[in-house]
This record gives structure tokens, C-alpha cells and sequence, in this order.
């Protein structure tokens, strides 16, 4: 069996603009929410988001960059950069033919099809589309701009599944590698969806808090209080790479991943399986693949969007696979990220690897009474990160359609 290891890692949150900057809020338990400044939200129900902080792209990009790639191929770009460097990667050694790209998103460039379609309606019905309209606005272009920088020929596709999408992506990668169909893919997903479009509709679907008056506490998983996600932007990279083909080269290992899980509630178009049927699924599926049995896991990152049905849905799914084990320590991090969608499982997934790495549980903030029903079940680190030795841990992610993708990590000795 061919071992997949992860071997560079890069995030840009709205809690830092790179990999040291993100865990490092992440341990101190910093709310990334503040009232939105890319538009005016006047007329908006929900005011606020996590937005990326101090972002310029003329800082990272030619003009000519910026023109042609959507926001989300940046942030792909930027987060990619980070891990190859942290990676120390380089490609003129590697064989390029066995290196690929599986890269997500859940809305591509949707910042440029508004405005494109807004400067359409907004004049005098003559079509005056950038001849870059198609390929920024595409899903999968940031998968092939990547490959595309840095001549890489192996495999290369975005899978779409929603808030599900960089676990799915992670996933496949962690396959294709296993299969023996590459050596090295450079995985993950973006999301540059705070946009007018996105909070108006998130917000019509009643998918969104409104708590703009307490807007840096609003994200609370678990709590009985919540009432709908917030809003984040930003992009998490991951390497994973054969184990042989790491040691080789002499790469640092981050950890690993020894299984993955995906499953469908089928039940609705936006709501979770009342029960969590697709989510026990997905996780039964990714414990399967790993050959471990529930006492093993360690730690879960919950998908904890912070809306009242989710939560609850998952916390009976973990009730069903996990038997109420009161060792096992939840955490919900888009407390303090906010829901990066198809980005999401990416950097929750570098969390969760780091967790396991330095023996620290992220913190839930903003919680203060949990589900009833549930906060006497588990762990739930609230506030502040604890201190604990662990060896497994388990991200979950789930996406509109029903789509549920798990993965099992495991600490690298």
C-alpha cells in the first residue's frame, strides 16, 4: 500500500495571511467577522463576514495577472506559493509528468460574473465582456492556472461538491496517489465569495446569522444561540506526496492521511439529513479505509457552520459513530474563520494536521451553552485551545446537494 503524506502546507484566512499567521490565531482564539467593506451592504440583511485583511493583489500580481485570474484563482496561487515554499519544493528536480493538481472550489469567479453581467444590464445592451470573462468565472481554471505556472503535466481536475469541495479534492488527490497514478498533488480549494450576489442568496436561503450588532461573536457552533454561518474568504494548499518519493528527497513531513469517506444524504437541496445518515456514512467510510475503529479518533473538526440544523444533525451523526465517548474533543474553527465553502475543508484539514502535530485541540469561541443534549457527551474545548497527545483526528466537511466527504489524518512520528 503506497502511504500519502503531506509534505508543504499554505493558508490565506481572514485570521492570517499565511500558514504561521492562521495557526497562531487559531490557537489564540481570534474571530476573524467584521462588517463587510467590498460593497455597501445597506440593503443587505447580513452585514458582515470574514473577509481576508489587508489583501492587495497588486502586492502579489502583475496588472496583467490580475486581469485575467478571478480572486479566487489569486488566493489559489498565493496559498500554492506558500506551500511549495514551506514544501521546498522544487520542480526542475521532480518528474513533472508524475505531478498533478486537483484543486476545488464551490463558486468559482463568481465576483466577475456579477460585475460582468451588472455592466451588461446596467448599459446599453451591447455585450462588452473581458475576453477573460469565460476563464475567470470557470471553477476549475485555478486548477489549471496552477498547473499551468508551474509546468506540471500530471493529473489535473476541480472536483465541485459544495462546502464538501477541498475534502473531496483532498480526497481524490490521496487516491490518485495511492492508485499510483502521480508521486506529488498539489490539493486544496479557494473561495472568493463575498459578493452581493452570494450574501443575498446564502441569505434568502436562511443559511446566514444576523447577528450584525454582535457580529464578532455571531459564529458560534453548538450553541443554542446560533443562527446561521458567516461568510470567509480565502484559499488553504496542501502537498501530498508519496511516502517513499518524500523521504527521498528529504521532505519534511507535516502528517498523514490514511483514509477518506464520502457519502450523500440524499434527503434535501440545502438541509442536512435530520439524522445525520450521509455523515455516519461518510465517516464510518473514511474509519474503514484508515482500519481504525471510532475509540481511535482522537479529536473531530467538526463542520460546525454555526446553523441551527447543521450542527445538530452532525452532533447525532458523531452520537451514532462515536457512542458519546467523553474523551473525544469537537471543535468548530469556522468560530473563528468563518464558513470558507468550498475552501473550507482545506484549511480545516491544516488545523487538523497541526493539531495533531503539536498535541493542541483548537479552541470553539463565542460558544457558551451548548446543545443540551450533547454538551455532556464529548469534549468541547471552549474559548481557549488544550493541551492533548493525540494520534488521529478527523475533519469533516459537508456541502449543499447533500454531498459529505471526511478524512482521517494521522500524526507523523
Amino acid at each position: 500500500m503506497r502511504r500519502v503524506v503531506v509534505t508543504g502546507m499554505g493558508a490565506l484566512t481572514p485570521i492570517g495571511n499565511n500558514l504561521e499567521d492562521y495557526w497562531t490565531n487559531i490557537k489564540n482564539g481570534v474571530s476573524g467577522a467584521a462588517m463587510i467593506t467590498k460593497f455597501d451592504t445597506n440593503k443587505f440583511r447580513s452585514k458582515f463576514a470574514c473577509e481576508l485583511k489587508n489583501y492587495n493583489p497588486k502586492d502579489h500580481f502583475h496588472v496583467k495577472e490580475i486581469r485575467k485570474y478571478d480572486l479566487f484563482s489569486q488566493y489559489a496561487l498565493i496559498a500554492v506559493g506558500e506551500a511549495l515554499k514551506n514544501g521546498n519544493i522544487d520542480f526542475d528536480n521532480l518528474n513533472k509528468d508524475r505531478i498533478g493538481v486537483i484543486w476545488g472550489s464551490g463558486n468559482g469567479g463568481i465576483q466577475t460574473f456579477q460585475d460582468q453581467m451588472k455592466e451588461y444590464c446596467d448599459g446599453d445592451g451591447t455585450p462588452r465582456f473581458t475576453p477573460f470573462f469565460i476563464p475567470r468565472i470557470l471553477v476549475d481554471i485555478a486548477s489549471g492556472i496552477i498547473s499551468i505556472k508551474y509546468g506540471l503535466r500530471g493529473v489535473n481536475f476541480c472536483p465541485v461538491s459544495a462546502c464538501a469541495t477541498s475534502n473531496t479534492a483532498l480526497i481524490e488527490a490521496f487516491n490518485h496517489i495511492k492508485w499510483d497514478k502521480a508521486d506529488m498533488i498539489i490539493s486544496g480549494g479557494s473561495e472568493a465569495a463575498i459578493t452581493e450576489s452570494a450574501m443575498g442568496g446564502f441569505a434568502s436561503a436562511r443559511a446566514l446569522s444576523m447577528q450584525n450588532d454582535t457580529h464578532e461573536t455571531a459564529s458560534k457552533p453548538f450553541d443554542v444561540n446560533r443562527d446561521g454561518f458567516v461568510m470567509g474568504e480565502g484559499a488553504g494548499a496542501l502537498i501530498l506526496e508519496e511516502y517513499e518519493h518524500a523521504k527521498k528527497r528529504g521532505a519534511t513531513i507535516y502528517g498523514e492521511i490514511v483514509g477518506g469517506g464520502q457519502a450523500a444524504d440524499a434527503y434535501h437541496l440545502t438541509g442536512t439529513h435530520p439524522e445525520g445518515d450521509g455523515a455516519v456514512l461518510g465517516m464510518v467510510e473514511a474509519l474503514r479505509e484508515a482500519g481504525l475503529s471510532p475509540e481511535d479518533i482522537d479529536y473531530v473538526n467538526m463542520h460546525a457552520t454555526s446553523t441551527p440544523q447543521g450542527d445538530k444533525s452532525e452532533l447525532i451523526a458523531v452520537d451514532r459513530v462515536f457512542n458519546q465517548r467523553k474523551s473525544l474533543s469537537l471543535s468548530g474553527t469556522k468560530s473563528m474563520t468563518g464558513h470558507l465553502l468550498g475552501a473550507a475543508g482545506a484549511i480545516e484539514g491544516i488545523a487538523s494536521i497541526l493539531a495533531l502535530k503539536e498535541g493542541m485541540v483548537p479552541p470553539t469561541i463565542n460558544t457558551t451553552e451548548i446543545e443540551p443534549d450533547f454538551k455532556d457527551n464529548y469534549d468541547f474545548p471552549l474559548g481557549k485551545a488544550k493541551q492533548k497527545e493525540m494520534t488521529y483526528a478527523m475533519s469533516n466537511t459537508f456541502g449543499f446537494g447533500g454531498h459529505i466527504a471526511s478524512i482521517v489524518f494521522k500524526k507523523y512520528n
